[in-house]
């Protein structure tokens, strides 16, 4: 990675933290881009080069990290086993953890799930990658699968999680495991 690209990565971290600590301080519809902007010292004009709005940059943080646990998730996992096996196993990983604070403030706040769940295609290229070793697709056949994945992944998600208009959030019959396998398993045909 070069100078301009590692400058660009750690400004997007700054800003991604700096607005979830702030939202989780003040609540999220509390915080301002402006605020955002100054406590990660550059200008709203540069925030609004990262994030389209303040929702995307609170949970950035941990999408981002999410990102890179799947990605060291599904390259961990045994080569001779099914990939989607392994995509489910990665993803699943990543809910297992207990709630902290910061998701249990992703799902009480509706525009922050939106956000959230728009988020996990920030998990596609590490994806992508995995596809095209683990099954020798070029680079377009292993973007596209990996964006299924990701809808997939959504869904699940969406599903496994059922937030109630009370902010309350009940996790129904079944583990994100089963939602996963569920919906991850009609791309199984392209996926062998």
């Amino acid at each position: 990675m070069g100078l301009r690209e590692r400058k660009k990565t750690e400004t997007r971290a700054a800003l991604s933290t700096a607005a979830l600590r702030l939202a989780l301080e003040k609540g999220v519809d509390n915080v301002r881009v402006d605020e955002i902007a100054e406590a990660a010292n550059v200008s709203p004009r540069t925030y609004n080069n990262y994030f389209p709005s303040r929702e995307h940059a609170i949970v950035a943080g941990i999408t981002a990290s999410r990102a890179l646990q799947v990605a060291e998730e599904l390259r961990a996992r045994p080569s001779d086993e099914p990939l989607i096996d392994s995509i489910v196993a990665a993803f699943a990983q990543q809910y297992r953890e207990p709630p902290t604070e910061a998701l249990a403030l992703i799902n009480s706040t509706p525009s922050l799930r939106e956000a959230y769940l728009d988020s996990v295609s920030s998990m596609e290229p590490p994806i992508a990658e995995v596809i095209a070793e683990r099954l020798g697709k070029d680079e377009a056949g292993a973007e596209v699968l990996a964006a299924a994945v990701s809808a997939a992944a959504r869904i699940a998600v969406q599903r496994w999680v059922d937030v109630r208009p009370s902010g309350l959030v009940v996790m129904p019959a079944g583990s994100v495991e089963d939602h996963l396998r569920e919906a991850i398993g009609y791309l199984e045909p392209a996926l062998r």
